[in-house]
């Protein structure tokens, strides 16, 4: 029988990009366990597990709306060269945490490094893509 809402479910799965290169997959490890309705994974993934049982697999193919959503312009931030500590050199595909007001962090990855400063992206790496999964619920 399907999974309900609260649920913890196992599934192994394989991503691809619509270029078929391999995001992330399971294959060689244990399979994603996460509850079913509560946000822990994209909102489509979330939606073609809920449809499975047990032993069921298929393959779902999710717009960028259900999966990490648009890349958002305003993500994007230049900060000036010296805003960042000694030793620290930018450089383009470099991933780095940046402390946000109130505490926290995000992600972002250095996308050009400039005379006025170092472009940084804090977009999601997987967003603005369609993504497909191949998916086998196992528990």
């Amino acid at each position: 029988m399907p999974a309900q809402t609260g649920d913890t479910v196992r599934v192994h799965y394989t991503g691809r990009l619509d270029d078929e290169t391999v995001f992330d997959s399971s294959e060689g490890r244990e399979p994603l366990a996460f509850t079913l309705g509560v946000g822990e994974v994209v909102a489509g993934f979330d939606a073609a597990v809920a449809t499975m049982e047990v032993g069921d697999r298929k393959t779902v193919r999710l717009p960028a709306d259900e999966a990490y959503g648009a890349r958002d312009p305003e993500r994007l931030l230049v900060v000036p060269t010296d805003a960042f500590p000694d030793g620290v050199q930018p450089a383009p595909g470099q991933r780095l945490q940046l402390g946000v007001q109130g505490g926290g962090a995000i992600e972002a990855t250095v996308t050009e490094v400039g005379e006025d400063g170092v472009t940084l992206d804090a977009n999601h790496p997987l967003a603005g893509q369609a993504l497909t999964f191949d998916l086998t619920r196992v528990e």
